[in-house]
């Protein structure tokens, strides 16, 4: 089997959402025991029953240091084996132009999306350090790339995740650790499901693809980059996006 993750040990932030649940689940379907870690027990504890065998739930506030320095080894004691592989996919929005930005929606985004990143990596890395192997893999955004009207402090922890992961990724690579990103576009979600046709044909129209992604698109590219068959692969963004952004 192409992928195969049997034997490692992934724990996925956020996984009570759309994309963290699509990538907990492609990663368990491979053979991988997952650890959901989110905010609210109630999407991850249905997935954990969903899942039924090597999965298990941890209540987890990323922007509390102390809570996050604790994951590992709560990780450990419920898997069973430190984790393998870690996938950053927490992420906040707090859109507003940058002239009427308050500072808590800076400092909040910025907490959520790029310093819990820093913080996760760091407490895994002595896990994986000992192994010798591991995978680090964040979920950053087009708009890290391309920036978006409105989203100053989101897109800039998404370019801040690439670049640390380029940075991180040069650190560890003798010990057999690979770190790199995966950047959506837009993706099919309950917030994109009620605009309106009008707007809906408009954001169609910048996808030469045709459609919005969908979880699963997302998840396919980190379940790559989470395996063996991706082990010469480090400091790289895949961006999945149906083509609206071609970026080299």
């Amino acid at each position: 089997m192409m992928f195969d993750l049997t034997g490692k040990t992934a724990l996925v932030t956020g996984a009570g959402g759309g994309i963290g649940g699509a990538v907990a689940r492609v990663l368990h379907r491979q053979g991988a025991a997952v650890v959901l870690v989110d905010m609210k027990a109630e999407g991850i504890e249905a997935l954990k029953a969903e899942l039924k065998t090597r999965a298990y739930s941890l209540v987890c506030n990323v922007t509390d240091a102390a809570a996050v320095e604790a994951l590992p080894k709560q990780a450990e004691e419920m898997a069973g084996s430190s984790v393998d592989i870690l996938i950053n996919n927490a992420g906040i929005t707090r859109d507003n132009l940058l002239m009427r930005m308050k500072d808590e929606e800076w400092d909040l985004v910025l907490a959520v999306n790029l310093t819990a990143g820093f913080k996760l990596a760091r407490a895994h890395l002595r896990g994986m350090l000992k192994k010798r192997w591991g995978r680090i893999v964040s979920i950053s955004s087009v708009v890290g790339a391309t920036g978006n009207p409105g989203q100053c402090n989101y897109s800039a922890t998404k370019a801040g995740i690439t670049a640390m992961s380029k940075s991180l990724g040069q650190e560890v690579a003798s010990r057999g650790i690979t770190v790199n990103c995966v950047a959506p576009g837009f993706v099919k979600t309950p917030m994109t499901d009620v605009l309106s046709d009008e707007v809906k044909k408009a954001l169609l129209s910048r996808i030469p693809l045709g459609r919005l992604s969908t979880p699963d698109d997302i998840a396919n590219a980190v379940l790559f980059l989470s395996s063996e068959e991706a082990g010469y692969i480090t400091g790289q963004t895949i961006h999945v996006n149906g083509g609206m952004a071609m970026i080299s």
